[in-house]
C-alpha cells in the first residue's frame, strides 16, 4: 500500500489534486491522478523558448550564491560509474583502452611515446545525470508543445538537446526528508509533496527562491541495498518526489530538483495507473530540470542546508539526458 509522506493532507483525494500555478495562471483543479490534461502550452517563459525555468537564472543569483562559500569545502554530489558492475536492465557502460601507433608493443620515436586511448559505449542515463526537456513527453508532445516528430530522430534530436543546458551555477538547497522522518532512509511508497516540504524548510529555517536547486535527502542511496532481497529482480520502486510536491517546486520557480534516488520521483507513483507522472510535471509542463542519482548524504551529515551549487552538462550534441558530475562548496 503506497502512503502518501505529506503532512499537508491534501492529496487524500488523488482525483482533486490542486496544481500550484505561476506567472498570473489560476489555480488548476487538475485530475492529474486520472491522467485528465489542463493546458500546459505555450511556455511562461515564451512559446519559442527551449531552456524553461533555466530562465531563472541569473548573474545576482550566481553572486549572491558564490556568497555561500565560506570554508572552501568541496562536495562531489556523483556516484562514479563501474563498467564491470552489472547493468540496471538494457542501460550499459563500457570502456575499450587502445594503444594507437603502439600496437606492435614497441614505442614510437627516439623518445620512446607510449599512449592510452579509450572508446565508451554507454546509456546516458546511468549513474548521476540530468535529464533535458526532450527525455519526457505527454503523447509525443514534449515541453512547450514541441512535437516529437519536428525533432526527435534516431541520429539525436535536433531541439532540447543536453548540450544546450546552460551551466548551473546557482544556489543550492538540500531539504533533509529522512532527517525530518527521524529515520535513516524513507521508505517505497513515501511521495514527498508540499506539506513535507514546507516542514522541511521550517526545520532547516530556510526559504526557497526563483533560481535554486533543490536536493532532497532520502537516504534511499544507501538504505535500498537492506531492502533488496537477494535474487530480486531489478527494480526502482522508491520513495520520492510526489505530483504535489513538483507542483509546488515548480510554482517557486526552482531551476532543478534532484534527489539521491534513480528516478527523483515516488515509484510506483501515488496513482498506480499512471507512469513517471513527476517526470511530466517538471520536464514537460513545467520545464525544471530532473537531476537523478545525487550524492546527498555528506551533505546531510554535515548539516550544509544551501551551498554554491554547480553544474556543467556534457556538451554533447543531440543527446537527451547527460551524465554528469554536479558539486556543492560551502
Amino acid at each position: 500500500m503506497m502512503r502518501s509522506f505529506s503532512r499537508g493532507g491534501s492529496n487524500s483525494n488523488p482525483c482533486a489534486l490542486c496544481v500550484l500555478a505561476i506567472a498570473g495562471r489560476s489555480m488548476i483543479c487538475a485530475s492529474i491522478a486520472l491522467g485528465a490534461e489542463a493546458p500546459w502550452y505555450p511556455s511562461v517563459y515564451g512559446a519559442e523558448d527551449s531552456i524553461g525555468a533555466a530562465n531563472n537564472l541569473s548573474e545576482d543569483g550566481t553572486l549572491a550564491a558564490a556568497k555561500l562559500v565560506t570554508a572552501g569545502k568541496v562536495y562531489s554530489l556523483a556516484v562514479p560509474l563501474d563498467p564491470n558492475a552489472t547493468p540496471r536492465s538494457h542501460r550499459v557502460y563500457r570502456v575499450t583502452v587502445t594503444q594507437p601507433g603502439n600496437q606492435s608493443g614497441k614505442p614510437i620515436g627516439p623518445n620512446k611515446f607510449t599512449v592510452n586511448d579509450d572508446s565508451i559505449y554507454m546509456w546516458q542515463g546511468l549513474g548521476t545525470q540530468i535529464d533535458g526537456f526532450a527525455h519526457a513527453s505527454i503523447d509525443f508532445r514534449f515541453y512547450n508543445g514541441a512535437s516529437a516528430d519536428e525533432f526527435v530522430r534516431p541520429g539525436g534530436v535536433t531541439r532540447f538537446s543536453v548540450h544546450a543546458i546552460p551551466p548551473l551555477v546557482t544556489r543550492g538547497v538540500l531539504l533533509d526528508m529522512a532527517g525530518l522522518r527521524n529515520v535513516d532512509s524513507l521508505e517505497v511508497g513515501d511521495a514527498i509533496n508540499h506539506g513535507d516540504i514546507e516542514a522541511a524548510l521550517k526545520r532547516q529555517s530556510l526559504r526557497l527562491k526563483k533560481g535554486d536547486v533543490v536536493l532532497l535527502h532520502t537516504g534511499w542511496m544507501d538504505g535500498k541495498a537492506s531492502r533488496i532481497k537477494p535474487g530480486a529482480p531489478p527494480s526502482i520502486d522508491e520513495p520520492g518526489l510526489g505530483i504535489e510536491g513538483a507542483a509546488y517546486l515548480s510554482s517557486l520557480g526552482v531551476v532543478a530538483i534532484g534527489a539521491d534516488n534513480d528516478a527523483l520521483e515516488v515509484v510506483p507513483a501515488e496513482n498506480p495507473k499512471l507512469a513517471m507522472p513527476v517526470h511530466q510535471e517538471l520536464l514537460v509542463r513545467n520545464g525544471v530540470y530532473i537531476l537523478e542519482n545525487i550524492v546527498t548524504r555528506d551533505l546531510a551529515r554535515d548539516r550544509v542546508w544551501e551551498f554554491l551549487f554547480v553544474l556543467a552538462a556534457p556538451r554533447l550534441m543531440g543527446t537527451v539526458q547527460g551524465n554528469a558530475h554536479p558539486v556543492a562548496i560551502k
